[in-house]
Formats: structure tokens, C-alpha cells, sequence
């Protein structure tokens, strides 16, 4: 499927904004399955690429001056193959960072009891397919009552939760038992649920040795197919968001996000929504 993607972040101040200094993780990555046709980042500064410590296509811009509003700005092209198994380039962390907790996902017995009946008979994408079921039934999908900061234990508790709680949920109960799973960042196209544009799932490995990973999408109970186009990747959310910064100046800060993305060769969708508020300076999830 080839899908175009325009996807914006406007920023507001009360006063005026007198520096700032962002990383972004917009840009997709070339892979077995998906093919980058065309993209561009636009921001208020100039675009500094880079690669970040998960092997990440990052950029960061700053500027100094005085402002009360902007926008980052990607835009382009995908093509995607439908490929769920994934091998990992060279350069990139080994599958064993990923068996570690973080805050967000920590280890607890919850968790691991989660994951037992399900990883009981080994790591494969029927049983995969089986833990992701069982974290939508304990955490099914219910927006605004969780927030960035919530973590799987949490999630769990409260009994629901977003995409990006579901994929930390089943990403704690893969590590509980000794399987690395990391967070997966990018979009999701479908016609009749436009509120997931902007979507997270989880990779597992299947195969530490020869490093290769398998796409589970917990929210809608499948493997990664032409539907998903993938930004970034990292133990967590907060390992890889698409924009994160810090900022001097601009008082009160108002910001909003729009997706859209359509097929190239038929009608699209278009989400707008407010994004989460900002936790401190210009940090932004």
C-alpha cells in the first residue's frame, strides 16, 4: 500500500519564545517492510540528522530569537510491504538492552503473571498474538484515563488505557519472562478509526542471535501489515518520541497536532486533535 502522510505540530506561546532547542523522530526508516518514496521535516530552525543510541533517524534544530508561534511539519510518502519479521541492521543496541525495565514498564508480578499462560510454549506469533489478546481484555482501548506518564502496572490496575499503555503492558509482560521487546512509534492507517493515526505497537525478538524481531500490534490483535508505517523504536514511549525539547521563555504554551494520511490512490482520513499537555519546558509527548 502506498499511503501519503502529512503530519503537523503547531506550537502557541502567551509571550514571546526566546530560544529553544528540539529533537525530532519524524522521519521513517528504509526497511524490509516499507519503502520511503519521498519525505521532508520542516522546522523553525535549521535540520542538524543524526542517529540516536536505539538507531533512530533523528534530527535536532535550535533557534534564539523572539516568537509566539510554530511548526514542525513531515510530509511524504510510504510504501509498505506487509513484512512483520524484521532483522536488525548494524549499529543498533542488541535485543538484550531490551529485557530490561524502565519506568514505564517495569517489572512486577502482574506483569509476569500476564505473560505466563501465553509464553508458556515458547516465543512465536501465535503465541505473541495470544498475550496480545489477553492485554486487551484486562487493558482494553478507553482514552482519557491515562497520561503520558502512566505506566503498564498502572494501566493494568486501572483497567484501560491508549495504544502507547497497551503496547507497555505487553512489552513488561514479554520482559518478565525473559523476552526482549521494545516500543514501536509511527502511523496506522484506517479508514473507519481516524483517532489512530498516530499509533504505537511493540516489536519482539524472535531470535537474539541472528537479532530478528517480529511486529505484534496489540490494539488491533494482528501482526504489522501495509497498514503501519513505523517512525522509531526504544525500550518505551519516552525513549522515542516524535518531538522532545526544552525552551526559555513563551509563557503559557498551547500546542496541536493534526495527522493525515490517505492512500495515494484513494480518499484518506484526517485526525485533529489536542495533544497531550507538555510535562515541563519543551518537553512535548
Amino acid at each position: 500500500m502506498k499511503l501519503s502522510i502529512h503530519h503537523e505540530t503547531h506550537y502557541e506561546y502567551s509571550a514571546p519564545l526566546r530560544y529553544a532547542l528540539q529533537s525530532v523522530r519524524l522521519t521513517p526508516e528504509p526497511s524490509a517492510h516499507q519503502t520511503v518514496l519521498h519525505w521532508a521535516l520542516h522546522a523553525p530552525g535549521t535540520l542538524f540528522a543524526e542517529r540516536d543510541g536505539y538507531g533512530n533517524h533523528a534530527h535536532t534544530w535550535s533557534f534564539a530569537r523572539r516568537v509566539y508561534r510554530g511548526v514542525i511539519r513531515a510530509i511524504g510518502a510510504v510504501q509498505t510491504h506487509a513484512s512483520p519479521e524484521l532483522i536488525d541492521a548494524s549499529g543498533v543496541p542488541p535485543p538484550q538492552m531490551y529485557l530490561r525495565a524502565t519506568e514505564l514498564t517495569p517489572f512486577h508480578r502482574s506483569l509476569s503473571d500476564l505473560g505466563r499462560g501465553p509464553l508458556a510454549k515458547g516465543v512465536n506469533a501465535d503465541s505473541l498474538l495470544t498475550l496480545a489478546a489477553a492485554v486487551r481484555e484486562r487493558v482494553p482501548y478507553r482514552a482519557d484515563i491515562t497520561t503520558v506518564t502512566t505506566n503498564a502496572v498502572e494501566a493494568l490496575a486501572l483497567g484501560g488505557g491508549v495504544c502507547q499503555d497497551q503496547a507497555h503492558v505487553f512489552i513488561a509482560a514479554c520482559r518478565s519472562h525473559g523476552v526482549p521487546a521494545r516500543y514501536v512509534s509511527g502511523y496506522f492507517y484506517a479508514e473507519d478509526a481516524p483517532v489512530l493515526a498516530s499509533h504505537a505497537w511493540a516489536d519482539v525478538c524472535i531470535d537474539m542471535a541472528e537479532r530478528r524481531w517480529l511486529s505484534v500490534d496489540i490494539t488491533h490483535g494482528c501482526l504489522m501489515d501495509e497498514r503501519h508505517v513505523r517512525l522509531a523504536v526504544g525500550p518505551d514511549y519516552a525513549a522515542c518520541l516524535p518531538i522532545r525539547g526544552v525552551r526559555s521563555g513563551g509563557g503559557k504554551e498551547s500546542m496541536r497536532v493534526r495527522v493525515e494520511i490517505r492512500p495515494l490512490a484513494g480518499a484518506g482520513l484526517t485526525y485533529s486533535s489536542p495533544a497531550p499537555p507538555p510535562r515541563g519546558g519543551f518537553q512535548h509527548g
